[in-house]
């Protein structure tokens, strides 16, 4: 089994897959969102079941689409060692999507759990299965709280 400093580095690199996964989600950048996944991986997010790669093309495609801006946000995983090479993560998630409607904007807000699957391969700690859980969701109307040009967007690759 897996233990002492392997432990600490095989932790680190789960949280790194989960936060440069967010990232790459809330900037459309399909390569970041891909490097989460093995090649071979399988994803369940509801509305769209296949592998990891084809999802990061479909989610940056459709969040460019759908939404000016998305933010998510993860809770610390909780990460269990089934074996040496495997891990099974559950993360809470927040997910922020900001959309143009006919009254202004609004947000929608989805919470729920990433249950995850990791794998060591090829010298690489990424998910070969996810499914994505419900909890609740709302959606809300915004009032902008600061003028438009206060801070740098954030940019979409």
């Amino acid at each position: 089994m897996i233990e002492g400093l392997e432990l600490l580095l095989a932790e680190r690199e789960i949280r790194r897959r989960l936060v440069d996964y967010c990232q790459g989600i809330d900037t459309c950048d399909v390569a970041l969102i891909a490097s989460a996944y093995h090649v071979d991986s399988f994803d369940d997010h509801g509305s769209f079941k296949g592998t990891g790669h084809a999802f990061a093309t479909y989610a940056a495609d459709s969040l460019r689409q759908r939404y000016l801006a998305t933010q998510h946000t993860t809770a610390d995983p909780a990460i269990d060692f089934t074996e040496a090479t495997v891990a099974h993560v559950t993360t809470y998630v927040e997910a922020r999507h900001v959309a143009v409607v006919e009254a202004g904007h609004e947000l929608l807000t989805f919470a729920g759990e990433y249950r995850d699957r990791f794998a060591f391969r090829d010298g690489a700690w990424r998910i070969t299965e996810r499914v994505v859980i419900h909890a609740w969701d709302k959606t809300e109307t915004i009032n902008r709280a600061f003028d438009a040009d206060r801070f740098p967007m954030r940019t979409r690759v």
